[in-house]
Order: structure tokens, then sequence, then C-alpha cells
């Protein structure tokens, strides 16, 4: 083991995707693999925490044989161990911190825990390679929506983010009242390709008192509202036209308080992190504004966005050369902020 970390193993198991990958010379994916429990959480409208922590344990140790195996290297050969240590579930995210801590231990080498939304963040740094700060980072999720304001590596400043419902948590809950079933995002934005995004008169939350802060609770509210009072009068909403409207609305805020900040911030370069950087519309509409300002857009590949081990192995790999280190005392912490990082 060296300080050079040739090869880091990231491990991720915060909600519902078991995952581990390992890295070389932080930038090269050697190994990198993701098991979802998706199909098991769907039979319950959401993810039910004690069923995902199970599935975590029965397959995190064959996952690191099989990343190993595929990056043809042994686990001796590892030189530092990056996971994540929240947001998060709580038990689900202890199965990644135990098994990294004893990893970690067993080899001694050193070990890093890392917050899974900076994890979202550097999956663009697999993506595109290096990238110039200063950068402005939109990030959204189903439990962040947030800007933030990236300096240097591990040099970043919150600007703002949501007081109530994130924009991933709004999809899930518009999705369950549609009766469109879990996860949310990805069937709400097939539905709204076909929908007419005018059809329904729903509000956008400025928040002129500081702009940079989001709100999605409200347009929650009245979409369900919607529904509801199409019910009792014996109507019917289209879901189509339902899922564009909603998304219209989500886009929209996301995109011009962004375009305001990188204006007000000066800064050309903006990149998307999190789940919800996957949705095509908020990629097609925050990329033509940028293209109209001559600003320079991120954002990750598919499988990049989605939650994954390969992000935090990155994220962990710039923390590890400037020197940062985990103790033995390492815990997860489910309500890990962005103001932490």
């Amino acid at each position: 083991m060296t300080d050079d970390f040739k090869w880091v193993m990231g491990i991720e198991s915060s909600c519902d995707e078991t995952a581990v990958a390992i890295l070389k010379d932080g930038k090269t994916l050697a190994a990198s693999l993701v098991t979802s429990q998706i199909p098991i959480h769907k039979l319950y409208g959401g993810v039910v925490p004690e069923i995902a922590s199970r599935q975590h344990m029965e397959v995190i140790n064959l996952l690191i044989d099989e990343a190993l195996k595929e990056a043809g290297i042994t686990l001796q050969e590892i030189d530092g161990i990056a996971v994540s240590k929240g947001p998060g579930l709580v038990g689900a995210l202890l199965v990644g911190v135990s098994t990294a801590k004893a990893l970690a231990y067993g080899l001694g080498i050193p070990l890093l825990g890392v917050n899974h939304m900076e994890g979202h963040i550097y999956a663009n740094w697999l993506s595109h390679g290096p990238i110039l700060f200063p950068v402005l980072g939109l990030i959204v999720s189903g439990g962040h929506t947030a800007l933030m304001l990236l300096e240097g590596h591990g040099h970043y400043r919150l600007l703002g983010q949501t007081r109530d419902d994130a924009a991933g948590e709004a999809f899930d809950k518009v999705a369950r009242a549609m009766k469109l079933g879990y996860p949310g995002g990805p069937v709400i934005e097939q539905m709204a390709a076909q929908g007419n995004p005018k059809a329904y008169e729903l509000p956008r939350a400025w928040l002129k008192d500081n702009p940079w802060e989001f709100s999605f609770s409200g347009l929650k509210t009245a979409v369900l509202n919607q529904i509801n009072q199409a019910a009792m009068r014996g109507e019917t909403i289209d879901p189509k036209d339902m899922a564009a409207s909603f998304q219209s609305c989500v886009v929209e805020v996301l995109t011009e308080k962004t375009m305001a900040a990188a204006q007000a911030f000066n800064v050309s370069r903006i990149l998307l992190a999190g789940g919800v950087a996957a949705n095509k519309g908020l990629q097609e509409t925050l990329g033509k504004r940028c293209q109209e300002a001559g600003y320079k857009l991120y954002y990750p590949s598919l499988a990049l966005c989605t939650d994954n081990a390969a992000m935090i192995a990155v994220a962990g790999y710039h923390r590890l050369k400037q020197g940062h280190r985990s103790g033995w005392d390492l815990n997860a912490n489910p309500s890990l902020g962005l103001e932490e990082m």
C-alpha cells in the first residue's frame, strides 16, 4: 500500500442498491457492479428499510469478490477504501460501513467515509474527466435539491437547498398518488413525453426571499388536490397530461434558479448530480439554456446518475489524496447534510 492510491475500492449501500467499484489511478473504472432491489420494493410501493438491510448483507461480499475478479487484482492490492457514510437508511448504511471498516482494518489501509451526495457530484468526473473549477452544482435527488458552488476538491459552498420535499421525493409522491408505481421518476418522465405540459395549471415556488432555495411541497399538494377534486366530480385526470404539467414545473424552477445563480456568481460551468440528473426533460431544458448563455453543462451517463459505488470511489480518491482519513469509530449518519461534505 502506498499513498499513490493506485487502487481504490468504493462501497455503496445507502438505500436500495448494493454496489462495489474498483477505481484505478483515480480515473479508470476497473470494475463497477450494482445490484438493485427495486423489483423487491415495488411490491410495497417504496423502500422497506429492514428488507433493504437484509438484501445488502446477502450480496455485498459476493459483489466484492466479483469486483476484484473483474478488475484482475487481489484484495491485498487495494490501497484505500471509500464508503457511503450517509445520508440514507441507517441499517443499509451500516452494512456498507461495517464491511469497509473490517476490510480496511484487516488490510491496514486508509478508510474514508464519503457523503453520498458528494459521490453524485463526482460521477461527472468519471463521465467527463477533469472538470475545471469553479463549478456550479445542481444536486437533485430523492432526498436533496440544492445549489452548491464548487471552488475546488473538498471546497464547497452551499448556496441553498430545499425547504421541504426534494424534487425526486415529489416525483415519487406524485407517482404514488397517480397509482403509477415505484420508483416515480422514470415512469413520470416516460408519460410526460407523451403529454401536454400546459394541460393543468400548477404552481411554481420561486421563494424571492432566498432565490437559491427550493420548495416542491406546494406543487405536490396541488397535484394531489386536482386529482382528488376530479374524483369528487366523477371526472378523470389524464395521467400523461398531468405528468407533463408536473414535470414542466419542476424542470422550469430547477433551470431558472440554476441559470440565475450561474450569472450571479459568474460561473460558466454547471453540473447536474443526483438521481434526477437522469431526467431527459431537465437535461434538454437546462442544456438549451446553457447553450444560449455560452455555459458548459455536465451530467453523468445514465448508469452513473443512479446510486453506484464508482462515484463513491472517485470522490474518495480525491479526498484520500488530500490526506483525509476516517477513524475506526466511523459510523453511519442517516441525516448527513450537504453542508457536511
